[in-house]
């Protein structure tokens, strides 16, 4: 398989972690500043504290006489709680902001390629990217990028606040601190590697999960049913155990971190003990107990950030490890798209302008190398209605999605005289309106899957669509009418209405061009002679071509091709008056 076309605009994995961290906006700026505010206001609670307990202990004072420092201990203390819990919340919206820029981001990279490359990738494989692979990036944005800028200003602070205090305290802690990153960081390559390992595993068990789901029946039929079970259960505990290699690597890191973190505090303590029996005597002034306290209640809270970031550390890992894999995928992984920008209805007076269609020496080859069409061209005036008739099998199929932008090809496609290629994918999808012999249905009712042609459609709208593709003559029938819910697929309808609601959905657009792939299948003769009176009325002033076996749709045509071995042939149109017969071309 080919590697994906890089985007545009893509960026590596590390610079679209900055973009995600700067996605935020002020939720992020709060999630990151908030908790440094509260560790500045640790220094006065500490100080206060240690000042309260000197008093007490050496002067003897009463609780009379300290509930003002106390009273201020506790209002610091409750203001610390208030500034995290804003960071939390903050760190929260910073992080679905930044999910939801970046699931748009992908969806809308996957809109912007074609059918062929969505074709070649398992369907489970793209949904863990939008859902899993995203998702791993909220430890990153929530917990991680504050535990960072915590654990990058906080210990150095707290340090040199403690210096002028007492230098030896401050020398101890500014030793054992920076020991916890570097092993950090040792311990962070192996959980990386772990991580990206665990993602590729998550990635290949939910394609390799949907794509047996997609294929239980002909599974059953076959009896593969408990062997395909056995595998998935064998999958399932193959990234089990890559999980808990993860867990093991965190856990690691994390005893790293709480010995040197241990080791710093009994230094300072063990020092100020030595002190205060002068056992120890490095200062030129007796050490205080106010100061010696102030000393041992800040030790800890040097470690604190990074006992947080440690914490963290492996949400980092985990984040890159999901970039890996989604830059595996997708080829480059784009960057992050602005704020989609407010919908706007359609102009009620837009005019539909007819395209021209030209082919040039077009030839299309199948994904094993086979050609299909070779040589082949075409000129389609605006306005013009031409039918390309042909067996099943004969490339019909295949020549609407080349012309529809969504299969590549060999040689010249022009579109009002441009290139197909250079056509913005955007740009196309306002100019084409296709149908497929297999349209897709969703699980809702007749009107909603209609409205999707133009989801700002009125209900008269719908209602004028429906009767121009007959789906009122079945539909009127049914206790709910157009709000008739249907299953996933269509289930519930018939080949031919499934067909109907789809003409409806494509009267709804506004579309100079129509490439329209068998829309009367499975339709009886005076049937199709009604949707095709709605269709030709529909298609005036507009360009169509029309993919069909059926001569009766053919007769409607201004000309007719014949489909035959990847070569377009002119026949003459059908007389008018001919019955429909399938299968006669």
């Amino acid at each position: 398989m080919t590697p994906p076309p890089a985007s545009a605009h893509a960026l590596r994995p590390r610079k679209l972690l900055g973009q995600l961290g700067r996605s935020g906006g002020v939720s992020q700026t709060l999630s990151m500043t908030m908790p440094l505010l509260a560790g500045a206001l640790l220094l006065p609670q500490a100080w206060l504290l240690a000042h309260v307990i000197d008093r007490a202990v050496v002067a003897g004072e009463g609780p009379q006489l300290l509930f003002v420092p106390l009273a201020v201990i506790a209002s610091l203390l409750a203001l610390r709680i208030a500034l995290a819990l804003v960071g939390d919340v903050a760190g929260i919206k910073a992080g679905e902001a930044g999910k939801a820029r970046l699931r748009e981001t992908l969806i809308g990279d996957m809109l912007g390629r074609s059918p062929s490359w969505t074709a070649e990738r398992a369907s489970g494989a793209l949904a863990t990217a939008v859902i899993e692979h995203v998702e791993a990036m909220d430890g990153y944005l929530t917990r991680y990028l504050p535990a960072m800028a915590q654990a990058a200003l906080l210990p150095l602070a707290f340090a040199v606040v403690i210096l002028p205090i007492d230098w030896m305290a401050a020398l101890l802690l500014l030793v054992a601190a920076p020991l916890i990153p570097v092993f950090m960081a040792l311990a962070g390559w192996g959980a990386q590697a772990a991580s990206e390992r665990q993602a590729t595993a998550l990635s290949r068990l939910s394609g390799y999960f949907a794509d047996r789901l997609r294929g239980i029946t002909t599974l059953k039929l076959f009896g593969r049913e408990a062997a395909e079970t056995d595998g998935v259960e064998r999958a399932s505990e193959a990234l089990r155990i890559r999980t808990m290699r993860v867990m093991r690597i965190a856990f690691l890191s994390s005893a790293v971190l709480e010995f040197f973190a241990a080791l710093g505090v009994a230094g300072v303590a063990l020092y100020v003990g030595l002190t205060f029996l002068h056992l120890v005597n490095l200062r030129s002034a007796p050490l205080s107990l106010e100061a010696g306290l102030f000393c041992l209640l800040m030790a800890p809270e040097v470690f604190a950030p990074l006992r947080t970031l440690a914490a963290h550390y492996h949400d980092q890992a985990a984040a890159k490890a999901a970039l890996a894999e989604l830059q595996k995928l997708f080829g480059e992984v784009p960057a992050l798209q602005s704020q989609t920008a407010p919908h706007r209805a359609p102009d009620p007076n837009f005019e539909v302008v007819p395209a021209a269609v030209t082919l040039s020496a077009v030839r299309v080859a199948s994904p094993t190398g086979a050609t299909v069409i070779e040589d082949l061209d075409l000129v389609v005036k605006p306005g013009e209605h031409v039918a390309i008739l042909g067996p099943s099998g004969s490339g019909k199929s295949t020549l609407l999605s080349v012309i529809a932008g969504l299969a590549p090809y060999e040689g010249s496609i022009r579109l009002d005289g441009r290139e197909l290629r250079e056509i913005e994918p955007q740009v196309l999808r306002r100019s084409i309106g296709a149908l497929g012999q297999r349209p897709t249905i969703f699980a809702a009712s007749m009107a909603e899957n209609i409205r999707l042609g133009r989801p700002q459609a009125c209900p008269t709208s719908v209602l004028r669509a429906a009767d121009r593709a007959r789906v009122t003559e079945f539909a009127g029938g049914l206790p709910q009418g157009l709000d008739t819910l249907l299953g996933d697929g269509g289930i519930g309808l018939s080949g031919g209405e499934l067909q109907r609601v789809a003409l409806a959905r494509i009267y709804l657009l506004e579309r100079g061009l129509l490439l329209l792939d068998e829309p009367t299948s499975h339709l009886d003769v005076l049937t199709e002679a009604r949707v095709l009176d709605g269709l030709c009325d529909f298609a005036r002033g507009r360009t169509m071509i029309v993919f069909t076996h059926s001569l009766a749709v053919a007769a409607r045509m201004d000309r007719c091709y014949r489909l035959a071995q990847g070569h377009l042939l002119a026949t003459p149109r059908p007389a008018a008056e001919w019955p429909a017969q399938r299968g006669a071309a």
